[in-house]
């Protein structure tokens, strides 16, 4: 019998990416829910042999305008009570985050582009360590507290929080390793205009620097999911 990953997506353009071949080949048959599907509120979370939580504009405190995010974290504070195989990324960290009991909030500014990342000695000793010398895409503006019991495996200078694990079966990851081939960049593109030009951020080159540099930041993303599917319980 095959193993059964569950994908939540917060928005449609946010979806599990490059991270889905490496889950394939793990063994698992992908099976996805949108927060937006009437039965999204009624999921089970704890049962999948894989959760993984994608990205999303919203912030994991604007519980009034988005009411099912109380919901998801109350979901999947009993699947990180149960030690089940979770990936979060970028919000889907911050949920991870906030279902163990930390604060998420703002960041100082947004980060937004391909960044490197400082990865320390628990992320060298980790599957995270494959992402060592590659540029990885950032798109966000919220960040946490790292909770309690986990370690801390990477960090940027404006983001000091941004890939964190518990055990061998908890991994959050506030970057997008999954983004480097996917088309849906322009949608990302399109959803930001804002972000960017408070940045000055020019479209035309974050395409220009997806095309140069996602490629090889994705190979590297899917080899980081690749060993760690192999060490989880």
């Amino acid at each position: 019998m095959s193993k059964r990953a569950l994908i939540v997506r917060h928005v449609p353009y946010e979806g599990i990416a490059g991270f889905r071949a490496p889950v394939e080949a793990a063994g698992y048959t992908i099976e996805r829910i949108d927060v937006s599907d009437p039965e999204f509120p009624g999921v089970d979370l704890v049962s999948p042999d894989l959760v993984l939580l994608m990205g999303g504009p919203m912030g994991v405190y604007e519980h009034a305008e988005n009411p099912w995010i109380v919901h998801e974290i109350e979901r999947l504070a009993e699947r990180m009570a149960a030690d089940r195989p979770t990936i979060g990324v970028c919000l889907g960290a911050q949920m991870i985050a906030a279902a163990l009991g930390a604060r998420v909030y703002q960041g100082p500014e947004k980060e937004i582009g391909f960044y490197p990342l400082a990865i320390n000695d628990n992320g060298i000793r980790s599957p995270v360590a494959h992402l060592a010398d590659q540029h990885i895409l950032q798109w966000h503006g919220d960040t946490f507290d790292l909770p309690d019991n986990v370690e801390l495996l990477a960090s940027t200078p404006r983001y000091p929080h941004q890939a964190f694990r518990r055990g061998r079966n908890v991994l959050a990851l506030q970057f997008h390793a999954e983004m480097g081939l996917d088309p849906r960049i322009e949608a990302w593109i399109d959803q930001s205009q804002d972000s960017l030009d408070q940045l000055g951020l020019c479209p035309h080159g974050l395409r220009a620097d997806y095309a140069r540099i996602g490629p090889s930041a994705v190979d590297a993303g899917q080899r980081m999911v690749g060993e760690w599917l192999q060490a989880v319980g």
